[in-house]
């Protein structure tokens, strides 16, 4: 089986890593030389453009920004479609939209061609180590054919439903995580002004039933230490979160608190600009409140 890989991104690399050390990986990216870079460290062959890889592979995996971004790849005379070979298999690791998967899926079956979206969670970390949470949402044919290739980067490959079923999950997991992380630093930086240690409020919570994800391992190393790594765009979880509210109109369910936080982060992101990393929301809370979260 070979395995072609478009989009080489801080999470799309390690997973294409992952994959070229179980066998032939074709890679292409927007950005020529990353591909050259990857394809000397790891043994893969480089593609010129998506319809020479689409024609060399059996299975097409992408992991790009946006749904848009993937569905921009099918078209043109050096897209994706031109080069499908009939039987391919097509998986959209990419945190996108269920709408957009559902029409890719149908756009792909014209050719013949099988599609899943199996978005993925876990960051880099867990990328490189092959520990992904994939969220599959495929015909059960389907995910039973991906699941071998989704096995180099993740150790919890769960199928969810149909096609936009992994989207849909994909986008509420990312609302919860932008909850926690807006209504954390709001509560910190109340702890902190009511002169309660950053530390050991944050130990107290994680040991009691406050805690998250966010409070057990984000806060403590990068906001606690003042560290602020950049690893995970605030407008990509902007984004996320905005699919997350589209599904609630979609649904016909009401969702004031995922409404507000949606709002809260799209502030945030036009304060911060299109650079700014997700937890830089709680510095936002720390300078509206006259204080450092630290300890």
């Amino acid at each position: 089986m070979i395995v072609g890989f478009l989009g080489l991104g801080a999470m799309g690399a390690p997973m294409a890593a992952r994959l070229a050390r179980r066998g032939d990986v074709v890679v292409w990216n927007r950005t020529a030389e990353r591909a050259g870079e990857f394809a000397r460290r790891f043994g893969a062959r480089v593609a010129g453009t998506p319809r020479k890889l689409a024609a060399q592979v059996d299975v097409v995996v992408t992991c790009l920004p946006t749904s848009r971004e993937v569905e921009a790849l099918l078209d043109g005379p050096d897209g994706l479609l031109a080069g499908l070979r009939a039987g391919a298999l097509f998986l959209d690791c990419t945190s996108g939209d269920p709408a957009t998967s559902r029409r890719l899926a149908a756009r792909l079956a014209e050719r013949e061609v099988a599609f899943a979206d199996a978005p993925v969670s876990g960051g880099t970390n867990g990328a490189e180590a092959g520990t992904l949470a994939v969220m599959v949402g495929a015909a059960p044919d389907t995910f039973a054919r991906a699941r071998p290739v989704l096995e180099a980067f993740g150790s919890r490959i769960q199928h969810l439903g149909p096609v936009g079923a992994g989207h849909a999950t994909k986008a509420v997991n990312q609302a919860l995580l932008a909850v926690n992380i807006l209504a954390l630093g709001e509560g910190l930086a109340a702890l902190v002004k009511a002169g309660v240690s950053a530390g050991a409020a944050v130990d107290v919570i994680n040991q009691s039933s406050g805690r998250s994800f966010v409070s057990e391992a984000l806060v403590p190393e990068r906001v606690l230490t003042g560290r602020w790594p950049r690893t995970f765009r605030l407008a990509l979880l902007d984004k996320d979160v905005a699919i997350a509210r589209e599904l609630l109109q979609e649904t016909g369910v009401d969702g004031p608190l995922l409404e507000v936080a949606g709002e809260l982060l799209a502030g945030a992101r036009a304060e911060l600009g299109e650079d700014a990393d997700y937890l830089e929301a709680i510095r936002l809370a720390e300078q509206r409140a006259g204080i450092e979260i630290r300890g």
